[in-house]
């Protein structure tokens, strides 16, 4: 029993000695601080993880989307009133039409948002990852290694 004990011990104390380094990293920015701020405000979350050319992306499809829901509105209540009016089958058509289009801008514009907080979410995590070389020493970060 004595010689099963000390050999258990002698173990420990070797994977003890042999254990890297107790580092810890810490990533620089919250993956869930920038989905919350993506979440209240579209870009936002961009804006947090640096990434600024990012933003005027997001609000440009976003100003096209809703233009086109507007668009799309302003023809649908116009052929409904027209259809309410007149009871003709064409305008029952474009309303339907219009409806449709109007609806399909909506969920275009969900995937978009919800699109805008994933990219943030991803974009906060590998916001400390780099692959660049370390042209002094001749390594890189990560131990990637460039093959041309």
């Amino acid at each position: 029993m004595l010689i099963i004990l000390s050999t258990s011990s002698n173990g420990q104390k070797q994977t003890e000695e042999t254990s890297p380094s107790d580092t810890v990293f810490v990533m620089q920015k919250s993956p869930w601080g920038a989905v919350v701020r993506s979440a209240v405000f579209p870009g936002f979350g961009q804006f947090y993880n640096e990434s600024y050319w990012k933003i005027p992306v997001i609000w440009g499809t976003s100003a096209l989307l809703i233009s086109g829901w507007v668009y799309n509105n302003n023809l649908y209540n116009d052929n409904k009133d027209l259809f309410i009016s007149t009871g003709q089958s064409l305008y029952q058509y474009r309303r339907d039409f219009y409806r449709n289009q109007r609806d399909n801008f909506t969920i275009y514009l969900v995937v978009l948002y919800v699109l805008n907080i994933l990219d943030a979410y991803v974009d906060a995590h590998l916001y400390d990852f780099t692959v660049e070389e370390d042209f002094i020493s001749g390594s890189s970060r990560f131990n990637f290694r460039f093959y041309f």
